[in-house]
């Protein structure tokens, strides 16, 4: 399993755009991501590809991971998009239209073989995959066990989702409670993380806000975003609250003053056992024998 920092934001950046690849130099997400698929044009995507190749190697990266979604499995075009784009520069590739675990297979032996060929460390280019239809979702537990050195993190496409099932996507979002619960489910059983979808409409920050707390109500990490407005409250919704933080430091220390061996304990008034001190752990960053979480 590969080991990843998560990923509460990532900035969708369309390629075919100078201005816009121009602008996410001071974009505060976690991680951009050059877009060479549903963002551009099919008239635009071979200039756009040669764009993006050119500009990552030098791309201020500040802290920041650079991702890149190429065109889907059956587009004809995704291997030429991984010829220009792997190389130094570059984190991960944002796979789309993932329905089946050979999908992840096929393009893990191209990474293999670029990376071989092009002094890059082996696994150094990581996988996160798209799940936008019904089909990627009927197999996402397989999906989220393949390729277990590349894949970090499974997110959900929620547009192209509910295209294929035929239903509008609604403020409430409730067409996307099924997919969204087994989607985190099956990351977090893979041990890897779940980044949920966009929401379009950039001018409605309420709705994005209210969306992400739903998301990670149910165990995703971070949200895709299509404008920079949006990372604010993406950090903010993914991020534990002073509350929380202060809780879980309280309950780490009541265990740890009982010793290894310490079963339920009284906590503000509450009776806390082993999960309840793995969950703390967790939300403080700390896996049980010291070392940071490895998923994303």
């Amino acid at each position: 399993m590969v080991t990843a920092r998560p990923l509460r934001s990532l900035l969708s950046v369309p390629g075919s755009s100078e201005r816009f690849m121009d602008r996410a130099r001071d974009a505060g997400a976690d991680g951009l991501c050059f877009d060479l698929e549903d963002a551009v044009a099919a008239a635009d995507k071979a200039a756009a590809r040669r764009r993006v190749a050119a500009s990552l190697p030098g791309y201020p990266a500040n802290g920041r991971e650079l991702w890149v979604r190429p065109n889907g499995p059956e587009s004809g075009l995704l291997e030429a998009d991984l010829d220009a784009v792997v190389g130094p520069g570059l984190h991960g590739l944002h796979l789309p239209k993932v329905d089946h675990p050979g999908d992840l297979v096929r393009v893990d032996h191209y990474l293999t073989y670029l990376e071989r060929t092009r002094d890059l460390a082996p696994g150094s280019v990581r996988l996160m995959a798209w799940i936008e239809s019904p089909e990627g979702l009927a197999r996402i537990e397989d999906i989220c066990r393949t390729v277990p050195a590349r894949l970090t993190v499974v997110s959900l496409g929620s547009e192209d989702y509910t295209a294929a099932l035929g239903v509008p996507r609604t403020r409430d979002a409730g067409e996307l409670t099924y997919a969204r619960a087994r989607i985190a489910n099956a990351a977090a059983a893979a041990g890897i993380g779940a980044l949920d979808g966009a929401e379009t409409d950039f001018r409605d920050p309420a709705l994005f806000e209210e969306q992400a707390r739903r998301a990670r109500s149910v165990g995703f990490g971070g949200k895709f975003c299509v404008h920079p407005g949006q990372i604010a409250a993406a950090h903010a919704v993914f991020a534990p609250t002073d509350e929380e933080t202060a809780w879980a430091a309280r309950v780490v220390a009541a265990f740890e003053a009982q010793g290894p061996d310490a079963g339920a304990i009284a906590v503000d008034g509450a009776m806390v056992d082993r999960p309840v001190h793995l969950r703390a752990l967790r939300l403080l960053g700390r896996r049980p024998d010291g070392e940071p979480p490895s998923a994303a």
